[in-house]
């Protein structure tokens, strides 16, 4: 049988894009891979349709090394309303209770977000992307249906009061992955004693990647309205930040080119004074391009370093 044509272009890279309001992330995906013409995208961890903010697009062989973006600290800001609290924890279900708002203050509320600081359990939202028996949650809740779930570890790294308005309060937090900040913001009006819940949600970072280098979708689109179609991709394509980005955090070896041909043809090899342990990422310091980024490798025991997940040299 004949081999299936890819479509698309072997593209590669990862593109920060400044997801909108009420657009859900696989949508928002497929219209970056469709702007770049890539034949491989995939995104680093869902944002609701009513978040927006920062959503890597991983393209090309940079999907490889989504999910150590999937498992990276995030930074949100949030509004949460006080008084109100619904079967969400946000403004997309119905109202569960209302209750009059204390007078609060900066002291007040300040001692109650510094109460989540640390580690922490929180139980996902019946409203989240979690599955169970396949099922999002988020379905079976909008049937009616509640099932039983775990809680789970979680880590809240800082998190600060930038504002009080009457019944409204904007947070700006950091933390692990898996932290639901509906959950925590439903928590926080209990803890204020008149409940409350979100209203608009941004997420700001992910891994420390920078939010000036965010792009809207329609500003995506003008970068390529106004060249020639011929040097559209190569305008777009400069947007992109390099596919090592999503490991930089791992401790880095440089090979040389013969270690980088053996570790290409699946063979541990040894390096010298390499001191890391577990996963690090890799560069050929010989290439043609200077420090050409190999993949991500392990060290043995042995102290040789076996290769884990390597760019495709096709």
């Amino acid at each position: 049988m004949a081999n299936r044509r890819k479509k698309g272009r072997s593209v590669d890279g990862i593109f920060l894009l400044d997801k909108p309001l009420q657009l859900s992330s696989n949508h928002a995906l497929q219209r970056v891979k469709r702007a770049f013409g890539a034949a491989k995208a995939g995104h680093t961890g869902s944002l609701d349709p009513l978040a927006t903010g920062m959503l890597p697009i991983c393209l090309g062989e940079a999907t490889k090394f989504s999910q150590y973006m999937l498992d990276a600290d995030k930074t949100y800001r949030t509004t949460a309303k006080l008084g109100i609290r619904t079967g969400s924890g946000d403004v997309d279900s119905e109202i569960v209770s209302e209750r009059p708002v204390p007078e609060l203050d900066r002291e007040t509320v300040e001692a109650a977000l510094n109460s989540f600081l640390g580690d922490t359990l929180q139980v996902p939202s019946m409203y989240s992307a979690l599955k169970k028996d396949g099922q999002p949650l988020y379905k079976l809740a909008r049937q009616g249906i509640e099932v039983e779930r775990k809680a789970r570890p979680i880590h809240i790294y800082d998190i600060a009061l930038l504002d009080i308005r009457d019944d409204e309060l904007d947070i700006e937090l950091t933390c692990s992955k898996g932290t639901y900040v509906r959950n925590l913001v439903d928590d926080l009006g209990e803890l204020l004693g008149c409940g409350a819940h979100v209203i608009t949600l941004r997420r700001l970072s992910v891994r420390g990647f920078n939010e000036a280098a965010m792009m809207t979708l329609e500003e995506l689109q003008a970068m390529a309205a106004d060249v020639e179609p011929e040097q559209v991709f190569e305008r777009l394509d400069a947007l992109l930040q390099p596919a090592w980005e999503a490991v930089k955090e791992l401790p880095k070896v440089e090979l040389n080119d013969l270690a980088a041909s053996y570790l290409k043809q699946g063979q541990p090899v040894f390096v010298p004074n390499v001191t890391a342990e577990g996963k690090v990422v890799l560069f050929n310091k010989d290439a043609d391009t200077a420090n050409e980024f190999v993949g991500i490798g392990e060290i043995m025991d042995d102290g040789r370093i076996a290769p884990s997940r390597l760019v495709s040299t096709e």
